[in-house]
């Protein structure tokens, strides 16, 4: 684990050269990982919520406790949450198909966010879905769910901005690893049958939430806050 914020950087930089950004991933995931990360402080819950990727429906979940090794620094923050990911995604009965992260892949600063490193560690397809843009710059899609725009950063395409739902704020879709954009956002549209997040996301933060309530029932913690920014 790096000490300083130089140190994740070059770690950062080493990772990234193992990356596959063509993929081109499973278009048709039987069992698609969603994961996010709750904290109270350096305390945390990391959880994976694993969908059948046809009914959507939770098959297996896992949730662990552990505690922030690495400052909170943005576009660091994969160093905070991916010890306590990986726990959790050894702890599952069989690898899923696909990851789908609460944060970014290549839309980064330094083309490496939470979906990049988690993928290389793992070697599992992995995309990012932010709630907000990290970087880049892009139009406003169209109003209609399927539209999307480019994500660039430096003239480069790094995602898309993608309308889950009709007249409903975009999501940023940006792939991670072993897996093309048009796979990442055709799973993201197949994952948001309902609601602007993909059900991934909204069924590992609400176990990531529980089992922090959990913990404080118990007195491990005595309170809990959500980091969104991955």
């Amino acid at each position: 684990m790096p000490l300083t914020v130089m140190e994740a950087e070059a770690v950062q930089a080493e990772l990234r050269q193992l990356l596959d950004l063509t993929g081109p991933g499973p278009r048709r995931p039987a069992r698609v990982a969603g994961v996010d990360v709750a904290y109270d402080g350096d305390r945390l819950a990391a959880a994976v919520t694993v969908l059948d990727g046809t009914t959507l429906e939770v098959v297996e979940e896992v949730a662990v406790d552990g505690r922030a090794s690495f400052g909170y620094v943005p576009g660091l923050l994969a160093f905070r949450e991916v010890p306590s990911l990986l726990e959790a995604l050894g702890r599952l009965s069989a690898p899923p198909d696909l990851v789908v992260c609460d944060g970014y892949g290549l839309a980064h600063p330094r083309r490496f966010g939470l979906a990049c490193h988690l993928g290389v560690l793992t070697g599992l397809p992995t995309v990012g879905v932010g709630k907000t843009a990290f970087v880049g710059v892009h139009a406003e899609p169209a109003a209609e769910r399927g539209s999307w725009t480019d994500l660039t950063l430096d003239g480069d395409v790094v995602g898309r901005v993608l309308r889950t739902r009709d007249g409903v704020k975009p999501v940023f879709v940006s792939v991670g690893h072993r897996v093309d954009l048009d796979t990442a956002c055709h799973n993201v549209l197949n994952l948001t049958p309902r609601y602007r997040l993909p059900e991934t996301t909204r069924t590992a933060d609400r176990l990531s939430r529980r089992r922090l309530a959990e913990n404080r029932r118990t007195g491990l913690v005595e309170s809990a806050q959500h980091d969104e920014t991955r």
